[in-house]
């Protein structure tokens, strides 16, 4: 199987230009994928063109990942309703830093057969003379051509665009021109939405070069409401640690449903066909031990984070089925339960041999009252750190909480509420 073959089966190619097929399989190329670095991490969404670099170079290719440090400072106007704020030089440059990190944890820099490049747009766009630039290039492009593309039109009939976003396609197509050039590059993927984009370079390198560059573009994943996949009702799902922990990334990919499970295994994991036609057949056979989810948030949270990530990740999932909370630390468990019902208590009220855990159980609110809560103790339903409590007279310390601040009450099999501990 060739890589084309391989995008193919797994529903990667939304469009192609005519004859790349053949090229994916007599010849080794570079090909490249843009990257925006208008935020201070890749998210989720990201995933797909990343994964699409990885396939490449895993068939021999050369992958060239783009830091879009020039273009940034312009912004892409294709699915924006808006013009986007500028951002400062320094604030794109430290994003960049932190995108050129984390795609490091995908390809391979090092291989002696096809060595990764990555490169970043602001050492060419941001030095050229804007005279030289127009004559060399902004010639080459009719305003016609420019207004028909998709990304310009629909902003057209919206809310207009700019001047400034209006040349977005001008400077990707000289990045397509630089690299083409410099690296003997002859292909660039990305999203659909960037066609329009991507064929201006094709036509830039026609009129200079002839015929030669192609382009290749994925599906645009989105989602039940028609948003960019990679995003929650709290927001994008990041790559980056600090702003998405491991723990909500795991359960971001575990949440999917049997419906778009075997899509997101073949777009976002490197398991063969045979791998996921099995898990195809699990879901079909029995579906309630979710394997094809589990599969694909470890796949995709190791792959981004690491294994000793995914191995917290898992453990704070399991918590929530049941598993004790004693090991846990402070943070992981205000992450794990930060959408579970809270109360807050005074450490004065866990003074001497600490409060009943009826009395606690009842201000918490996650029972009515006292004699309810002793009910349930009674019929073996309540449960204190996941532990079930058996005697109705028992009393909490503080030195039980973790670090002295939080304790996890759950009543039943699901209904959790986390009570916090202040001064």
């Amino acid at each position: 199987m060739n890589v084309f073959e391989e995008f193919k089966w797994r529903g990667l190619i939304y469009d192609s230009t005519e004859g790349i097929d053949k090229i994916l399989v007599k010849e080794k190329i570079a090909a490249y994928i843009g990257f925006d670095a208008s935020a201070a991490s890749l998210h989720a969404g990201n995933l797909i063109p990343i994964m699409g670099l990885v396939r490449m170079q895993q068939y021999g290719h050369t992958p060239i990942p783009v830091v879009g440090g020039g273009t940034s400072l312009i912004g892409d106007p294709g699915g924006k309703s808006t013009e986007r704020p500028l951002m400062s030089k320094e604030e794109i440059e430290a994003n960049a830093e932190g995108i050129r990190s984390q795609l490091g944890r995908f390809l391979d820099f090092d291989s002696k057969t096809n060595p990764a490049i990555m490169v970043n747009n602001a050492d060419w766009l941001c030095t050229i003379n804007l005279t030289d630039f127009l004559r060399d290039i902004g010639k080459h492009f009719s305003i016609g051509s420019m207004l028909a593309k998709e990304s310009v039109s629909a902003r057209l009939e919206r809310d207009g665009i700019s001047f400034t976003e209006f040349s977005y396609m001008l400077l990707q197509a000289y990045d397509f021109l630089n690299l083409y050039e410099k690296y003997n590059c002859v292909l660039q993927m990305g999203a659909s939405d960037q066609w329009g984009n991507i064929t201006a370079g094709i036509d830039l390198i026609r009129r200079l070069h002839g015929p030669g560059a192609h382009a290749l573009v994925f599906p645009l994943l989105t989602t039940s409401g028609g948003d960019k996949y990679g995003k929650t009702e709290k927001g994008a799902v990041w790559l980056d640690a600090e702003l998405t922990s491991p723990y909500r990334f795991y359960q971001f990919w575990i949440n999917t449903e049997d419906s778009e499970v075997i899509k997101l295994l073949k777009f976002y994991t490197l398991l063969s066909r045979q791998e996921i036609e099995e898990l195809a057949e699990a879901i079909k056979t029995e579906p309630e031990k979710r394997e094809a989810q589990i599969k694909l948030a470890q796949d995709v949270t190791r792959r981004v984070h690491g294994d000793e990530a995914l191995k917290k990740a898992e453990h704070a999932s399991r918590i929530l089925f049941g598993e004790q909370v004693s090991n846990l630390n402070l943070s992981d468990l205000l992450d794990i339960f930060a959408e579970a019902p809270s109360a807050r208590m005074g450490k004065s009220q866990f003074q001497g041999e600490g409060m009943p855990l009826t009395e606690l159980a009842a201000s918490s609110g996650i029972v009515k009252s006292k004699g309810e809560a002793r009910r349930i103790i009674e019929g073996g339903g309540l449960y204190l750190q996941n532990i079930r409590i058996t005697d109705p007279k028992q009393k909490v310390p503080l030195e039980n909480a973790i670090e002295g601040q939080a304790f996890v009450l759950r009543k039943g099999q699901k209904d959790y509420c986390l009570v916090r501990v202040s001064e």
